[in-house]
């Protein structure tokens, strides 16, 4: 892919459908510490869990909303206002009583926090993947899921998608070709 949003990036895609698709990039920075967000939106960290963390631009797509993709939580105690469960591993919520709870060290172990998301119309990501523009990762084990959504740093996502689908970036063509 050339394009500059989506070069070598590792994308999970949270929803496809007839009306098209939805992912959020996992492997992008946006410059901008969990910390810093959540001061910026009157919530006073207390967690140690924040400290560290960075945002991730999600996609080029409402890049002032956050995408929250977490290990879902079956528990009515710590259900938060708009969330979807995705798979086993990962849900996605999209309200700020999430973020609220993380800072207070009651939200989800394991987010991803995202400004943004990566969108299509119905049938654009089908026509991109007919094209060869995706490589197509279809990860049926947790670990797997999990150490790409949520364990590894932005820098080595690229390289472990590669790593599971057998390929050397390097001996990729940028050349599509049909057989």
């Amino acid at each position: 892919m050339t394009d500059p949003y989506f070069s070598k990036t590792v994308t999970y895609i949270c929803t496809h459908n007839q009306d098209g698709a939805m992912g959020i990039i996992l492997n992008r920075s946006a410059e901008l510490s969990v910390t810093e967000l959540l001061k910026q939106i009157d919530i006073n960290p207390q967690s140690s869990n924040t400290q560290n963390q960075y945002v991730h631009f999600g996609g080029p797509v409402q890049t002032e909303r956050g995408f929250i993709l977490h290990k879902p939580m079956h528990d009515a105690a710590t259900e938060f206002d708009a969330t979807v469960d995705i798979s086993t591993m990962v849900s996605l919520t999209t309200s700020k009583d999430i973020l609220v709870a993380a800072a207070e060290n009651n939200g989800p172990e394991h987010m991803l926090i995202a400004l943004g998301y990566a969108g299509w119309t119905a049938g654009q990501l089908e026509k991109e993947l007919s094209q060869n523009a995706w490589l197509n990762l279809d990860i049926q084990d947790d670990h797997h899921v999990h150490q790409l959504v949520y364990t590894l740093p932005i820098l080595e996502k690229f390289d472990y998608a590669m790593q599971l689908m057998g390929l050397n970036f390097a001996n990729l063509s940028h050349q599509a070709g049909h057989a």
